[in-house]
């Protein structure tokens, strides 16, 4: 039986308790930019104009991406695919979603807000690493954050290394592209593939 209303959802809930609604922020408090400042990933969420969503990870060292004092999120733009999903999305709604993550930590940190792409000069140094330097950062008006469970992470049991999935039960990366594709060519190894990573970072 399909569900298609809010009421008929909420007879299969309870309601959310007191602190699970009144934790949720419309800035960035001390404990949200220590999150940001040790978290080496975070996955972006954004809607396109014709409402495609997406949902694209970026990493880097912990606390590559940055918060103002003013308290705006600014993420730089590293190398990638150039489909430009998210970047483009941003330009079309000017909305995101950030879930934060830190290994180890069973906690997740949820942001929300309005954003923007920008090439200013002193944002790109901010945010300019031992990496290759963003061609722009993604800027990001904070409307609403709030610290997530951890229940996820504790039923998935994702920082355990005894629970790590052997990558030999995968084809390779390239086996998988080239089957998808159809696209003629040798495939590129595992051990090709990463090299290029390495020189793409």
């Amino acid at each position: 039986m399909f569900i298609h209303s809010i009421e008929q959802l909420r007879t299969l809930y309870a309601s959310p308790k007191e602190r699970a609604v009144k934790k949720q922020l419309p800035a960035l408090d001390v404990h949200c930019r220590q999150f940001i400042s040790l978290s080496p990933f975070v996955v972006l969420g954004s809607q396109g104009a014709d409402h495609a969503l997406d949902a694209s990870p970026r990493g880097g060292p912990p606390g590559f991406v940055k918060v103002t004092e003013a308290g705006q999120v600014l993420i730089p733009d590293s190398p990638g695919n150039n489909r430009l999903d998210t970047l483009e999305n941003i330009i079309h709604t000017g909305r995101i979603g950030m879930l934060f993550m830190i290994p180890g930590v069973d906690e997740t940190l949820r942001v929300n807000g309005n954003a923007h792409l920008t090439t200013a000069g002193d944002l790109l140094r901010l945010c300019t690493s031992d990496l290759k330097p963003p061609k722009l950062v993604i800027q990001v008006e904070v409307t609403q954050a709030y610290l997530h469970c951890a229940k996820a992470f504790m039923r998935s049991q994702l920082w355990d290394a005894s629970k790590k999935i052997d990558r030999g039960c995968l084809p390779t990366m390239g086996q998988m592209i080239g089957e998808q594709t159809n696209m003629s060519g040798p495939l590129e190894t595992d051990a090709e593939m990463l090299e290029r990573y390495k020189n793409e970072l």
